[in-house]
């Protein structure tokens, strides 16, 4: 595993110095202690955007794979499955019947309306043939297409349509102190799945396999549930939606570390923020000083690693008998 944490590092360091120093105001290291206007630039815009994107990343990354744990199949995340849709409608409805609603209230209904989507996509996942696992994306697909269309045709409805894109559109550009701290709660969240990692994992061997291995099912599938919700409520209340992240940072760590989850959680974590931070570097620098949003990014870079994923070979022997047998000792 020393290969993962010596690729995702380096690259996160070198993305968050990045980070703090490109933008539309310039901003040089020189400047830092002799400049008040560039503390001020620091403190108040640079350091929290890329804060804002390691823990978007990080969380969004995780979230993808214990969605994959829960559903057993590589194919699905949260963005592609309901989750984020559902999220979007939630704070559409606070906004619309509460619109001095708290960033809390917010975050709140926005969780709960995702917990109920999200449930109801796995309930239709029961019901396909487990031995035709690419039908799983599909309805996920088209599950969250009706609930994005929902969405639209309430905006629409109630003169919110504009407003409802920022959420359709992850960006980091209008973070500043004071508007992301939220996130931070995603954070934690993604430190206690480490901590059921195991158990995660026992839960990706299926429902009889996890029963029969002394795993409470249901209350783990039921923790996996409310943790990817959180998480996708907190970051589409913030930053929107950010598609693909939840689904190529784990398959991409899977096939080249394996299935062990107390190990390749942590360098999924560190992944999905390198590559959130890469792609926000990408987005600020094509049309400098105009910035084309992440989410529209990653749209295109996730798409591109998802059809690699489907296309090649798997490099690294995956669901090993030694993993499966170290996930057991929960």
């Amino acid at each position: 595993m020393r290969k993962g944490w010596f690729v995702a590092v380096p690259l996160l360091l070198f993305g968050v110095v990045a980070s703090l120093f490109i933008g539309v105001i310039d901003v040089s290291p020189a400047a830092l202690f002799s400049a008040d206007r560039t503390m001020s630039v620091m403190a108040i815009s640079r350091i929290p955007r890329t804060v804002a994107i390691i823990l978007t990343g990080s969380s969004m990354a995780v979230a993808g794979l214990i969605m994959q744990m829960i559903v057993a199949n590589r194919f699905v995340e949260p963005m592609t499955a309901g989750s984020g849709s559902s999220a979007a409608l939630g704070v559409l409805l606070v906004t619309f019947f509460m619109p001095a609603a708290s960033i809390f209230t917010k975050m709140l209904i926005a969780c709960l309306v995702a917990l109920a989507g999200t449930a109801g996509f796995l309930m239709l996942v029961r019901r396909l043939p487990p031995h035709q696992p690419l039908l799983v994306p599909l309805v996920g697909i088209a599950y969250g297409g009706v609930i994005g269309a929902i969405v639209t045709f309430i905006g629409y409805q109630t003169d919110l349509l504009q407003y409802i894109e920022v959420w359709f559109n992850g960006e980091f550009s209008g973070i500043l102190q004071g508007r992301y701290e939220l996130l931070w709660l995603a954070g934690i969240l993604t430190l206690l799945a480490y901590f059921v990692a195991d158990q995660f994992a026992i839960l990706g061997l299926g429902k009889n396999v996890s029963i029969n291995l002394g795993l409470n099912y249901q209350q783990i599938v039921r923790l996996g549930l409310l943790i990817v919700s959180l998480i996708t409520a907190m970051t589409v209340v913030t930053v929107g939606m950010i598609p693909f992240v939840g689904l190529v940072v784990p398959n991409i760590i899977s096939r080249w570390l394996g299935d062990n989850l107390r190990q390749t959680l942590p360098v999924t974590a560190l992944m999905g923020a390198c590559l959130v931070l890469v792609s926000d570097l990408i987005g600020r620098l094509v049309r400098y000083p105009f910035e084309i949003p992440v989410g529209t990014i990653f749209g295109i870079v996730g798409a591109v690693i998802f059809l690699w994923i489907l296309y090649m070979p798997a490099t690294t022997k995956r669901g090993s008998n030694s993993d499966k047998r170290e996930a057991s000792k929960c």
